[in-house]
């Protein structure tokens, strides 16, 4: 068996990683932080992945990158799943064509009119799924008003 995996931390990086707790940091980074204190302070590997139910790897992971990386190695790395296709600029281009013209348009129509007009490849579900968060699909707006909702 290897030697054990131990990390030590200054009285400053001990600090920065508390305050760590409080600060507007996603909760994996919060963790991450807390799993270095733990190994400096005398907690092996095995008792800090049962206390948090993660993975002895996972926790080797993190105690690796801090040695590496540092404070920086808690954050994940930019630029992590994938990009999107479309610009904003696209989805109005959309929204202006269901206002001005007067015909309607099914998703499937709205992806090769977007195609053919601006060379933009989105499959009709993931259109629609775009229009539908910015609450733009049709040709006019629905509002969810109380006048018109149902008791």
């Amino acid at each position: 068996m290897g030697a054990r995996l131990r990390v030590f931390l200054t009285r400053d990086q001990d600090k920065t990683l508390l305050n760590l707790r409080t600060a507007d940091a996603p909760q994996k980074v919060k963790d991450r932080a807390e799993i270095i204190r733990l190994n400096a302070h005398g907690w092996y590997v095995e008792k800090i992945a049962a206390h948090f139910n993660w993975t002895l790897q996972t926790v080797r992971e993190v105690l690796h990158k801090w040695e590496k990386l540092g404070l920086e190695g808690l954050w994940d790395k930019v630029g992590r799943g994938g990009k999107p296709k479309w610009e904003e600029s696209d989805i109005v281009f959309l929204e202006e064509c269901l206002k001005k013209e007067p015909r309607t348009y099914n998703s499937l129509q709205l992806a090769q009119k977007l195609l053919s007009d601006r060379q933009i490849q989105l499959s009709p579900d993931r259109l629609r799924l775009v229009l539908k968060k910015r609450g733009s699909f049709g040709n006019e707006a629905e509002k969810a008003i109380n006048e018109n909702k149902t008791l």
